[in-house]
Order: structure tokens, then C-alpha cells, then sequence
């Protein structure tokens, strides 16, 4: 049995090594990627606060499909270049939005949903997949939580 659970959530550099740490335990010798999104998502869900949906979707041809995640159902394919999601994706970069209803061509999964952060996770220079996350709350995210999640992502790189 796994009882993995940040000392702090308040200490968000603190949160994010034991994320990483936990993540790294769970996916080091899991060959199937899918098991090892799963999780993950079940990992963040539990160690980050204020999400209304935290997960995964993979790159597949020309767009994203969804992978594994925790909360609400979800969009389940996004062209690449649309919404937070495939903008990120198509850009491989980090996409930060603190009010999503001023992000050009939000996709509205959960309407609940005000800010968000994605971030690709890169294998050999090429986007595989993304990680998601919403917060019903403005502003959650900042760079502390993009700099902790581009950290999951490079583990993840080679666990997907």
C-alpha cells in the first residue's frame, strides 16, 4: 500500500520535491505509461490543493486525447493549437492562465473552472503529452507551481 501526502501544502518548493519524489517511486519501475499517468493524477489530486481536475492527455496524431485524471468528466480530444491544452501543446511551452474566461478560445470542460496551468512533457524534443490542471479559484497558479510541475514533466518523460 502507498500513503503518499506532502508534509507541508503551504510550502509549495517543499510540496513539489515530495511530489517528484512520490511520483518517482511510483513510475521508477512501471514500464506502461498509462498505469504511471494514472498515478500521477492520483498523486496531485491528493498533494495539491484548490484543483477541480488535475490529469493528463496524450498527443496523438494531430491532437490531444484524454489520458488519465481525477475529477470531473472531461474533453476528450483537443486539436493541437486550441484552448490552454492544445496551445501549449502545439507551442511546447508551459501555458499559465490566471482567469480563463480571457484566454482566446478557452475550451470550457468544467465551467467551474477559473485558472490553469499546462505543461507539455517532451520525449526527444516532440510533445507526448500534457499535464492539466484547473482550480475553480482566479490566480492559483504561479511560477512556483509551473517550475514544480516542469520538474514532474521531466521525470515523467521517460515513464510515459
Amino acid at each position: 500500500m502507498f500513503d503518499f501526502a506532502p508534509s507541508d501544502a503551504a510550502d509549495k518548493p517543499l510540496l513539489y520535491r515530495e511530489l517528484c519524489e512520490a511520483a518517482d517511486a511510483l513510475t521508477s519501475d512501471e514500464p506502461d505509461g498509462i498505469a504511471n499517468m494514472a498515478n500521477v493524477a492520483a498523486l496531485v489530486w491528493g498533494f495539491v490543493p484548490d484543483l477541480n481536475w488535475a490529469g493528463f492527455y496524450r498527443v496523438i496524431g494531430d491532437g490531444l486525447v484524454l489520458g488519465p485524471f481525477m475529477g470531473r468528466p472531461a474533453c476528450i480530444r483537443i486539436p493541437l493549437g486550441q484552448g490552454v491544452c492544445g496551445t501549449a501543446a502545439g507551442e511546447a511551452r508551459s501555458v499559465l492562465v490566471e482567469d480563463v474566461h480571457s484566454f482566446p478560445g478557452h475550451i470550457a470542460c468544467d465551467a467551474n473552472s477559473r485558472s490553469e496551468l499546462v505543461v507539455p512533457i517532451v520525449v526527444d524534443g516532440a510533445v507526448k503529452a500534457i499535464i492539466d490542471l484547473d482550480s475553480p479559484l482566479p490566480s492559483r497558479f504561479d511560477d512556483e507551481d509551473r517550475d514544480g510541475f516542469e520538474a514532474l514533466a521531466a521525470i515523467l518523460a521517460a515513464r510515459i
